[in-house]
């Protein structure tokens, strides 16, 4: 556990309402070590830079015993917090995550902190106060606890027209699909893609309604409830409504035989980590594909929750479990207060395909031009993009003249692809029983998981973690590059840059390079 940076001051705008009741119970997620003495963590970046080549991947039960949670660190861990008068719950030996519950006084008094009530203009949350401690005998085996504080982690990055205007067009996500050349004859029959969302819900009226215009069979759509956590719509557009069910009629359009499973969560760092990693070792729906639409600038996460986040994507990449997130919607200053360029968590990941977006007109369907989608001085967003000052350059980026972060931090550079995002080009979609239109980088998430799952069939395997392919030469010219626009701090040019990376896809082209790659030994 990780004491620097671990405690966040009070959310903008709140005031102390007063202490936690001692006697109040709350449920907290520990992370633990991996196996001490596995061998070498696999190594997810499978396609080098020089000789890349298609992956293995171990099966998610193979992966728990080699690389999860040694079941004598559980006992440790158990025996521990049960003598200090909580109860373990729900145990994962592949996510390495216990879920705890207690009093609010057993907890503090366990990891050494106060945890207080405050008020904001949305409501309470829990705030902790100090930096969470492993007690002494854990030191060694427990990495961090999530759910001290349940404030609202991320917000989701769809955007829609708030002042339409005559210029405006509207694609339904078929024609999109087809200006970007995905593979013909797919569909992304035998894939699963799993979507997660941290609030909102489905209604599958909407979605029969949806698709039945379209003209595409339903997929089958399930959802799945993290931490208790439901599929929940508030009938709102404007709210996560929006959000979940652009995710799926994007994703669910593009790829219909794919199965779209739901993870529902709780907006918190502990729901946010829970979601992703019962997505990723799910040995039920099994996803091949992560897509994530939600996302808060790197500085918002405690280290502890960034860093366990972290490692838990990269499960994901060693799973051969493409995970694609949203880069944001607000520029490359990603909303923040101060006006400081930042980059959006968890698209900085060194193990996501980071997802900017762009403005694209076509021209009998075909790409007429595309730039770089900022609309920041009308008051419509911008994409995402930069330089993380979290997360150092990647090995897969040393050739792409990534520039240093403002404060001289050699950082992974976002985003790693692009494709259609800004509202003014946007999606037509039904939300709420009524057809809309919306754009934001959380509709080029599910566009690109939809590509993934078509090349996933294509190729008859994963292609796991896609970015060191994207970096490499088998994957130059693959993506057509945007090369005019800014987001109000990175300027686009040719090959990768942090606005759009390398570019929207050229699905044809894409499946061709990886099926040059040579199958490994």
């Amino acid at each position: 556990m990780d004491s620097e940076g671990s405690p966040r001051g009070p959310v903008a705008g709140s005031r102390r309402v007063g202490p936690v009741g001692p006697e109040e119970t709350i449920d907290v997620t520990l992370v633990v070590r991996r196996r001490v003495g596995a061998p070498s963590f696999p190594d997810v970046v499978r396609i080098g830079r020089t000789s890349p080549q298609r992956g293995r991947f171990p099966t998610r039960e193979e992966f728990a015993t080699r690389y999860g949670a040694d079941p004598a660190d559980v006992r440790r861990v158990s025996s521990l917090v049960e003598r200090a008068g909580l109860t373990v719950g729900r145990v994962s030996l592949g996510a390495r995550t216990l879920h705890v519950t207690g009093t609010a006084g057993a907890i503090g008094r366990l990891f050494g902190v106060t945890l207080e009530r405050w008020a904001h203009a949305s409501g309470e949350y829990r705030r902790c106060v100090g930096s969470p401690t492993a007690p002494p005998e854990l030191r060694d085996v427990l990495l961090a606890v999530l759910g001290l504080d349940n404030r609202p982690q991320a917000r989701a990055h769809f955007r829609r027209r708030t002042k339409p205007s005559t210029t405006d067009v509207a694609y339904s996500p078929l024609t999109v699909a087809a200006a970007y050349e995905f593979p013909p004859s797919t569909d992304g029959s035998g894939e699963t893609i799993a979507l997660l969302e941290l609030g909102g819900g489905f209604a599958l009226s909407d979605l029969a309604t949806y698709f039945a215009g379209l003209g595409v069979p339903a997929p089958s759509v399930i959802a799945v409830s993290v931490d208790g956590a439901e599929n929940a719509p508030t009938g709102s557009p404007d709210g996560p409504d929006g959000e979940v069910e652009l995710d799926v009629e994007v994703a669910g359009s593009l790829a219909p035989g794919s199965k779209i499973a739901v993870y529902f969560a709780p907006n918190t760092d502990q729901g946010f980590l829970d979601g992703v990693s019962q997505a990723i070792h799910d040995t039920t729906h099994r996803p091949s594909i992560l897509s994530i639409s939600w996302g808060g600038p790197e500085s918002s996460w405690s280290v502890d929750a960034r860093t366990a986040l972290n490692a838990a994507i990269q499960d994901g990449a060693a799973l051969g479990v493409t995970v694609l997130a949203a880069a944001g919607d607000q520029g490359a200053h990603d909303g923040v207060a101060s006006g400081a360029l930042t980059v959006d968590f968890p698209a900085s990941s060194p193990f996501v395909t980071a997802c900017g977006g762009t403005r694209l007109l076509l021209r009998a369907g075909a790409i007429a031009s595309e730039v770089v989608w900022n609309e920041l001085a009308q008051g419509e967003g911008a994409t995402g993009g930069g330089v993380s000052q979290a997360f150092p350059l990647p090995a897969f980026q040393a050739d792409a003249n990534v520039p240093r972060a403002p404060n001289g931090f050699v950082g992974r550079g976002v985003p790693d692809v692009a494709g259609d995002a800004d509202p003014t080009t946007g999606y037509s979609v039904y939300v709420d029983g009524a057809p809309t239109v919306i754009g934001g980088t959380s509709a080029v998430a599910p566009l690109w998981a939809a590509l993934t799952a078509r090349l996933n069939q294509a190729l008859g395997a994963p292609v796991g973690f896609l970015d060191p392919f994207l970096y490499s030469p088998a994957g130059e010219g693959a993506l057509h590059d945007v090369t005019t626009g800014n987001n109000d701090g990175y300027s686009a040019g040719p090959g990768w840059d942090p606005c759009t990376g390398w570019g929207t896809p050229d699905g044809v082209r894409l499946l061709q390079a990886l099926r040059n790659l040579p199958s490994p030994p």
